[in-house]
């Protein structure tokens, strides 16, 4: 069951204010979220700045590790269902909707949300942020809201809606393992065969098609010698789109 939505009109960063939280000893119960009307330091994966506009979702929430679940990185995976689902729902027109490698939403190509793993101890901190009703504009991508496609949507509604499939999933990847969290995740992705590129620190550009996840949930990558590469890091890209 999805627990507390504490919600501060303006912060910094939800995950940094959870992480603080965390490292004081504070006990943070899974289910709690906090979600802020504004962040002006929010932060996505590799350092970028996370758009601050009112309205849309910006909200952070723990999960505590025991040992015995899938691995804490799998969390985006876990978190990338959630969105989707919650989004889903909001889809008044049809329109294309699909997970990209690691933890973006793309909606009609564009991206519309973000999350963001931090580990803290025995703690995962997610953050996750929605294009509700505003899209940065960010040169050489492409960027969308919920409201750009006629979805009128009540952010407090969406953080409750977001903590009920945020808590389902979590439930089922502890029950049910990662092939269950894989399998459903690479169905709600863009389709096996689409070009992507991947910006790795040590190879550069990698390109390739997408050939579905492996165990582990890393990234394969079909090569165009025929071979298949696994991508546990990288930021991926659809080539021919400007996502």
């Amino acid at each position: 069951m999805a627990g507390l939505i504490e919600t501060v009109t303006e912060t910094g960063s939800t995950n940094a204010d959870l992480v603080a939280r965390l490292r004081a000893g504070e006990a943070v119960p899974e289910g709690q979220w906090l979600v802020a009307d504004r962040q002006s330091a929010g932060r996505g994966r590799q350092g970028r700045q996370w758009f601050n506009g009112e309205g849309n979702f910006m909200g952070s929430t723990v999960v505590h590790l025991d040992g015995g679940e899938p691995a804490p990185h799998t969390l985006a995976l876990v978190a990338g269902l959630a969105v989707y689902h919650a989004v889903l729902s909001q889809l008044l027109t049809p329109v294309r909707l699909e997970l990209k490698w690691p933890n973006d939403l793309l909606l009609a190509g564009g991206k519309l949300a973000g999350i963001l793993l931090e580990r803290v101890g025995n703690a995962v901190v997610i953050g996750i942020g929605v294009n509700l009703v505003k899209a940065p504009a960010i040169t050489g991508r492409s960027v969308t809201s919920l409201q750009q496609f006629g979805s009128v949507v009540d952010r407090d509604g969406f953080a409750q809606d977001l903590a009920g499939h945020f808590a389902r999933e979590v439930e089922g990847w502890r029950r049910s393992g990662l092939s269950h969290i894989i399998d459903r995740w690479t169905a709600a992705a863009h389709p096996p065969g689409t070009l992507l590129s991947v910006q790795t620190g040590a190879e550069g550009t990698i390109e390739g098609r997408f050939d579905g996840l492996a165990a582990d949930g890393a990234l394969c990558l079909r090569l165009e010698d025929g071979s298949l590469r696994m991508i546990h890091a990288g930021d991926v890209s659809l080539i021919g789109g400007q996502d």
